[in-house]
């Protein structure tokens, strides 16, 4: 006892000596950070909330007049920050064409959209939070950050936290679904796996919380559309992912395209100045989206350049990403006393914090580095990591008859599909910068993990897409084309089992990517239904950045494998998953619908005043269609089989201060080892607001061998059931509450107590 009551006091006191350093730290920043704004001049202030793209080649003169205005800024310390140049060269030499012209010499920052990986390309985000691994999505960003800091980059606009319920919406595949608990870990996660313990460390990115907010929510899955929500709706839903990476310490956020309630984001006093800089006395840099300040004008709410500037400044826009609105407007605003100059200084203040936190003062070649770029980009460790995140992100959908893992007795295979050897689509898109037709394809990963004597045989049957791809331009997908058909039928035929490879194209899902239909696109579904005409023992491997129709596939194919896009490691995934060296155990971070008309979708949704009976005549649900989802959040099966028990509670209420824990048994009935996520959920049955049907409030991924069995506990408590109420403040109303344990947000034990 007296060991470990000494341990922990050396404990305390190096953790107070930590704080107190840290503090002192902050201090002298701030004093260093006034000393420069003494000296600066009006234009350099602004120069620093100016951020430009690189639209030329750094190393050698401006290609236009448009560019060169933009060299002759860099020169002259008029640009704060710029995003896309990439390269150790590149930022070396913009870097440079800073350092020796300018009067003041403040650093650059470098930033990039480095999303779900830099050049080793990790699984989209949207999959990866299938794994429902924190410590795993920590580390794959820790990596990011390291390839990208090997580059030249020390600003990473990741990760986007948007609350997202409608598959037709692009951007979804760059989240992490429809839940607010869940999102607000995996934001923290990432933040941590960026930023590390140390900013100033060669390794560490500042990563930007993003988009603040409400953007995941706009109308019709229409991207940069109208989002229309109440006070409680966005207190209760969209903001606590943000409030979490603002505790969490992200060094800067970024606002969004939309308008929330009639004002765009970026001109939103509330969101920016009032809450985030108020309230939660956030002190990080807040950058605009692309333009976003110069969208103001279309939006409406500014006729020019000088009042979209006010509008964005006094909200709370720190930084211009490429709208060069900044620049030709706060001069003036400032001079004619439009606008308070104490705005502007704290913008500045805030961009100069975060360039001395990375501490690019001390060093502004941080990131330039050779030798780390050679070592650390496309390591071997990078790729064991990129594997290990693409089997966990894998979710089992089917598995009829326990068709997978595929049996010994399987001697003859048909890999049929437009993606079965695609080495591009699993690359997803944002991929940063990833090589081309680089990523390990279905086909192969089969042939690495098939065992020997298995005869493989290939069939693309059909193109997907025709023309160019890319992130700039609009895919033309193949309507007509059914020549390969003839081939592909042939040889499923032939064959033992089917594997059909189908699904999206990595262009058809990210931004500006919306769709009306979430089915199979092209000819997609004639060739499936070609396949399953000749061979009905078919497991189907889905790559797609979104949740997709599947409603056909559910009643008529034996086996589904979701494997999003998953990276450079996809076909070797997917292929230790099919021979059974890996057991996969990842849940659906979104609701996967019945078809396109029941979106927007989410499992959290509220009761109606006539509540959710079912009836011969129901007004809670459509006509021609159920209302749950085909695949609900939360859902994924395994190869084994897991029993829950009944909750038990060790006690049936508790007040303020207080607790109840709640605990199942959790036991593998299977006959393989195997992870389980265990959920726990909480119904609020009355409050002074209407509430969820049910809400995510705790989880935790165990293993478990053959025959063993686990008790898992959860701990409910005040803060637990604390709200955003009528009252518009946090708390916990006394009442009934139901709790929910089981392996999806569907299947479930429940109990019920009281807290008073």
């Amino acid at each position: 006892m007296k060991i470990k009551l000494i341990a922990g006091t050396i404990l305390c006191v190096v953790w107070s000596g930590l704080a107190l350093a840290q503090n002192q730290k902050e201090k002298e920043i701030e004093t260093k950070i006034d000393s420069l704004l003494s000296i600066m001049t009006l234009e350099e202030k602004i120069g620093q909330l100016v951020q430009y793209s690189a639209s030329w080649d750094v190393t050698g003169p401006a290609n236009d007049a448009y560019n060169q205005i933009k060299l002759d800024n860099l020169k002259n310390g008029l640009v704060g920050s710029m995003l896309n140049v990439t390269g150790v060269k590149n930022t070396r030499e913009a870097q440079r064409l800073n350092l020796e012209n300018s009067r003041l010499k403040i650093p650059l920052v470098f930033a990039y959209d480095v999303i779900h990986g830099y050049k080793t390309i990790f699984p989209i985000p949207l999959g990866e939070s299938a794994s429902w691994d924190l410590d795993l999505m920590e580390r794959t960003a820790r990596v990011a950050a390291a390839e990208s800091a090997a580059s030249g980059i020390g600003w990473t606009f990741s990760p986007m936290i948007d609350i997202s319920r409608d598959a037709r919406w692009g951007r979804i595949m760059e989240g992490s679904g429809e839940d607010p608990y869940l999102t607000s870990l995996i934001g923290v996660a990432k933040i941590k796996g960026y930023q590390g313990d140390d900013l100033t460390s060669k390794s560490s990115i500042a990563a930007s919380a993003k988009h603040f907010a409400g953007y995941g929510l706009a109308e019709g899955g229409r991207d940069y559309n109208t989002v229309n929500i109440g006070i409680y709706e966005l207190n209760n839903s969209i903001l606590p992912p943000f409030k979490a990476a603002a505790e969490a310490g992200s060094a800067t956020f970024m606002n969004a395209f939309n308008e929330l309630d009639g004002i765009p984001a970026t001109a939103d006093s509330y969101l920016q100045r009032r809450l985030l800089k108020g309230e939660w006395d956030w002190d990080g840099v807040m950058v605009s989206d692309w333009g976003s300040i110069r969208e103001l004008i279309a939006h409406g709410v500014a006729q020019d350049e000088s009042q979209a500037a006010l509008l964005a400044m006094t909200a709370g826009s720190d930084i211009d990403m490429e709208g060069r609105v900044y620049e030709v407007a706060l001069k003036n605003l400032v001079e004619q006393k439009k606008m308070d100059i104490a705005l502007l200084d704290d913008a500045v203040r805030r961009t100069l914090r975060l360039k001395f936190r990375l501490g690019l003062f001390d060093d502004p070649y941080k990131y330039c580095d050779e030798e780390f770029e050679k070592k650390e980009l496309y390591s071997k460790e990078n790729q064991a990591l990129a594997l290990e995140a693409a089997k966990k992100s894998i979710v089992l959908l089917k598995n009829d008859q326990n068709i997978l893992p595929l049996s010994h007795t399987v001697k003859s295979i048909a890999v049929i599909g437009p993606l079965a050897d695609d080495k591009d689509s699993p690359l997803g898109n944002w991929r940063a910068q990833a090589t081309p037709n680089s990523a390990v394809s279905v086909l192969e990963g089969i042939k690495n993990h098939a065992p020997k004597g298995i005869k493989i045989t290939y069939a693309k049957a059909a193109e997907l897409s025709t023309g160019e791809r890319s992130f700039l331009k609009p895919m033309t997908l193949n309507q007509t084309d059914q020549s390969g058909f003839a081939d592909a039928v042939k040889k499923a035929k032939d064959a033992d089992l089917v594997i059909l490879v189908v699904g999206e194209d990595a262009f058809q899902s990210g931004e500006g990517r919306s769709q009306t239909d979430i089915g199979f696109a092209g000819v997609q579904d004639e060739l499936i239904s070609e396949i399953h005409k000749v061979n009905k023992n078919i497991v189907m491997v889905l790559m797609n950045g979104r949740p997709m129709d599947l409603s056909w596939s559910d009643e008529n194919i034996p086996a589904i494998l979701e494997t999003w896009l998953l990276g450079s490691q996809h076909g070797n995934a997917v292929g230790e998953v099919l021979f059974g060296k890996y057991n996969p155990a990842g849940k659906l971070p979104v609701s996967f619908p019945r078809n396109v008309g029941q979106l927007p979708l989410y499992y959290n949704h509220k009761h109606t005043g006539r509540g959710d009976e079912i009836q011969e005549v129901t007004y809670t649900s459509y006509r021609d269609s159920d209302r749950d989802a085909l695949y609900p959040f939360g859902f994924g099966l395994s190869y084994t089989n897991f029993k829950y028990s009944a909750v038990k509670l060790d006690k049936t209420s508790f007040s303020k201060g207080g607790n109840i824990t709640a605990t199942v048994q959790v036991t593998n009935i299977g006959n393989l080892k195997g992870e389980e996520v265990v959920q726990l959920y909480l119904r609020d049955l009355v409050g002074s607001i209407t509430r969820p049907v049910k809400e995510l409030k705790g989880f935790q991924k165990i293993s478990l061998n053959p025959g063993e069995t686990q008790t898992v506990s959860f701990k409910i408590d005040e803060e637990m059931i604390t709200y955003f109420t009528k009252n518009q403040k946090w708390e916990a109303e006394p009442g009934e509450f139901k709790v929910f344990i089981g392996t999806n947000s569907r299947d479930v034990q429940e109990a019920s107590f009281h807290y008073q």
